[in-house]
């Protein structure tokens, strides 16, 4: 792999961990100021993992497109479907 592809793979994927980081660090800070528990517990899982695997890889200083790719699938989606969602959850677990 060129070292240019290289340097984008390392930077998409930290870019990936840190939204992921900060995304469940916001989640908690919201439950915690009186937002639905369940709905922002269940859409932060996802992320929670993303968070995990992307520590992992950052310690290892290894990185895989296939996390940048699975990374940008499941942001959009869910900053597509957030709100939607947090609704049909919080009306199925209330």
């Amino acid at each position: 792999m060129s070292s240019t592809a290289q340097r984008y793979l390392v930077l998409i994927s930290k870019i990936i961990f840190f939204y992921s980081v900060f995304y469940v660090i916001m989640k908690f800070v919201a439950m915690f100021q009186g937002a639905w528990v369940i709905p922002n517990l269940i859409l932060s899982l996802p992320y929670l993992v993303f968070a995990i695997v992307g520590a992992f890889m950052v310690k290892r200083d290894s990185y895989h497109w296939a996390y940048v790719i699975a990374g940008v699938i499941l942001i959009s989606i869910v900053r597509y479907y957030e709100k939607e969602w947090m609704l049909q959850l919080h009306e199925n677990f209330s």
